[in-house]
């Protein structure tokens, strides 16, 4: 049978698919074979959107109809045939996959008792421990503890196994009270936790706010309808009024003949002074005039004008009593239930519970979830120098609604914002600093200055220095201001590299700076190096290269064993080249007598079994290698791209290694999810950086 775990409530609007979703998204970390199940279903028009919420996440790949057991009724009518026929589709379903989140059943907003014991009896049969989600809305700790308390008592009576008891929907200032009183009333035996209400969780998207006042979409980008609404403003004053009352992601509800107000607001969008809109909800069956739409196409804005026949009070009031729902076409939504559930559940601790086996094939995905739950776990402040590069904002925007890490954008703060603005990206949560900030400049032209004095680097010259936005970034890294700087969008490698040799320098273990690509292949992750960096190492630099990436290795979890590629395996060959990777294993060896290592060897041995029996059969490392390092430049960056093109495989990077603090290069073609990969990968190694203070300089 296959493990599993089943999230249930007692009661209605609780939250619970946030909490299956968090889950489901920690599961994918460990297991390869992630499905989804839910026992009973309502049936009605259209598809389930619990179900359709957790089929929409990249690690499930499953079919609608296998994740459905029985609907409302045909339990009801039959529940012993309703258990039975759950019991098959449960144990189909498990022969699948290696671990199962199941869904309990969704209530009238009121507790049934009868749902309850049913959802118990099922979870029972299935042997699934139980995560049991109650609200903390409008409850006081007390109130809640006794809730919760009655509902472990009620799963644990029809002989189903409580896990975990988490209060969603918490008052934010309560999450620790909330807390307390449960794990007083439930000791030890239950994992306790409280998530705050998220506000972009719980609010209605644009679609939902379109739909809610029989609207019609007369202007911008339909890609903006599933973007969240977090307030209403009615414009029923003048525009300076209205601009005042502006929040970040409100909608302004106005009457259809107030065609002054749009060019009002969308400047408002455009000039990042103001908060960005969600959307402009025009009231009352009023036809734009071709002057004002021809002025607003000019703009060349993606705002959504939504235009109903409704009147200004009662189209407010049908946008009020919209309510918000986890839903799979909101990435804005998705992103926020991630950051809720891995910022506030102890997942590390649920998983270990449950008891998922961690099998031998690592896929990208895995490898994907597993770095970001672990960037999650020790937030750090990444700089971006190119903070008005369109990519970097789309990225920031994921970065931030996941909770991966704090970003500094640099450049003119107006700027930044009207641009993400225009562009749809919340980056509300980001700092952004001026490289021509006077204070800053001041005080990182004086340190520059003293770095360089060597070189006779004077502190006017070291003031033009550091306004450069490179330069600039890499002192705040320097100076403790961030913890590492991701760059390169638009930038050359040598722009993004150079102030690191100058700045931050080598580790004193590091003869020089290198890198790595981690390889995802389809089911398991190596490590390329030095495929971008050094274009001939000397033995030397090579056994330092092999020593950097066999830790670089450990950091991402992956356990080294490096293979020194060669044209030729063991004495088989001669030569200078296979003389230069021969020596280069002795000092590696000498200097890490613990470490795997096997060299010279060619490709084939190091990675399939089957050759490695017949060229070596004693190697520990040999069929096994997850380290490999390359004899040059040329041999290690043409391999990489070989690999992936030809295998499909997803490349990470370069990581750059032996800097005393971590910054990274991004290629000038990153797609954003390249550049949000990049921020994971310098995060993680901030937070296991030993960043002792000196170093040597390479340059």
């Amino acid at each position: 049978m296959s493990p599993s775990v089943y999230v249930a409530s007692p009661e209605g609007l609780t939250g619970k698919s946030t909490i299956a979703f968090g889950l489901l998204e920690a599961l994918a970390a460990r297991s390869d074979r992630v499905g989804v199940f839910r026992p009973v279903y309502r049936s009605g028009d259209g598809q389930d959107e619990a179900v359709d919420l957790l089929l929409s996440h990249p690690a499930v790949s499953q079919r609608y109809e296998d994740a459905l057991g029985v609907e409302t009724q045909a339990a009801l009518a039959d529940p012993e045939a309703a258990h039975e026929e759950i019991l098959r589709r449960y144990h189909a379903l498990a022969q699948r996959y290696t671990v199962l989140v199941v869904l309990g059943s969704d209530y009238d907003s009121v507790a049934n008792p009868t749902e309850l014991a049913f959802n118990a009896e099922v979870a029972a049969n299935l042997g699934s421990p139980v995560v049991i989600v109650v609200s903390g809305l409008d409850r006081s700790p007390e109130e809640i503890a006794g809730f919760a308390a009655l509902s472990v008592g009620e799963f644990a009576a029809h002989h189903a196994r409580p896990l975990a008891l988490i209060v969603n929907r918490s008052a934010a200032d309560a999450l620790a009270a909330n807390r307390e009183a449960v794990a007083r009333r439930l000791g030890e035996d239950v994992i306790v936790a409280a998530v705050p209400e998220n506000p972009v969780i719980m609010a209605p998207t644009v679609t939902a706010i379109r739909d809610a006042v029989d609207g019609e979409l007369v202007q911008g980008s339909a890609d903006w309808l599933g973007r969240v609404s977090l307030g209403t403003v009615v414009a029923a004053m003048s525009l300076p009024g209205v601009l005042r009352h502006l929040s970040e992601n409100c909608t302004v509800v106005a009457p259809g003949d107030r065609y002054d107000l749009l060019p009002g607001l969308f400047m408002a969008q455009q000039s990042g002074a103001h908060p960005a809109l969600s959307a402009i909800v025009l009231t009352g069956g009023y036809e734009i005039p071709a002057e004002i739409t021809a002025l607003i196409e000019g703009v060349g804005q993606d705002l959504p004008v939504i235009a109903t026949e409704a009147s200004t009070f009662d189209a407010a009031v049908r946008i009020a009593r919209t309510r918000g729902r986890l839903t799979a076409d909101s990435p804005q939504k998705i992103d926020a239930a991630r950051r809720a559930v891995s910022e506030h559940v102890p997942l590390a601790q649920l998983l270990e519970r449950i008891d998922v086996a961690r099998p031998d094939v690592v896929t990208p995905l895995m490898f994907e979830f597993e770095l970001l739950a672990r960037a999650r776990g020790e937030k750090k402040r990444i700089v971006l120098p190119e903070g008005d590069e369109p990519r970097i904002l789309a990225a920031a925007e994921s970065i931030l609604a996941r909770g991966v890490a704090d970003l500094i954008l640099l450049g003119d703060e107006n700027t930044i914002r009207a641009k993400a603005s225009l562009l749809g990206h919340d980056i509300s949560e980001a700092s952004i600093v001026s490289p021509q900030d006077a204070a800053h400049v001041e005080k990182y032209a004086a340190e520059y200055a003293r770095l360089r004095a060597k070189k006779g680097v004077t502190l006017e010259q070291a003031r033009e220095k550091v306004q450069d936005v490179s330069y600039f970034g890499t002192m705040m890294v320097q100076m403790g201001e961030a913890d590492g700087m991701v760059s390169g969008a638009v930038h050359s490698t040598a722009h993004t590299i150079r102030p690191s040799f100058e700045i931050i320098k080598t580790r004193p273990d590091a003869k020089i700076v290198s890198s790595v690509f981690l390889m995802a292949l389809q089911d398991r992750v190596l490590v390329y190096g030095d495929c971008a960096v050094n274009p001939d190492p000397s033995a030397e630099q090579l056994a330092d290269i092999a020593a950097q990436s066999a830790a670089t290795a450990e950091q991402f979890g992956i356990e080294p064993r490096v293979a020194m590629l060669s044209y030729s395996t063991g004495s088989s060959g001669s030569g200078a080249d296979v003389d230069k990777v021969r020596k280069a294993t002795e000092l590696v060896r000498a200097a890490a007598p613990d470490l795997s290592i096997e060299g010279p060897i060619q490709y084939d041995a190091a990675v399939d079994a089957s050759v490695a029996k017949t060229k070596l059969p004693d190697s520990a490392v040999a069929g096994r290698a997850t380290v490999f390092v390359f004899p040059d430049l040329n041999t290690g960056n043409n391999t990489y791209k070989a690999v992936q093109r030809s295998a499909g495989a997803i490349a990470i990077g370069p990581v750059l290694q032996g800097l005393n603090k971590p910054v990274n290069d991004l290629s000038r073609g990153a797609l954003v999810e390249d550049i949000i990969n990049t921020v994971v990968i310098t995060a993680i190694q901030a937070q296991t950086q030993d960043a002792p203070a000196g170093g040597s300089n390479p340059s």
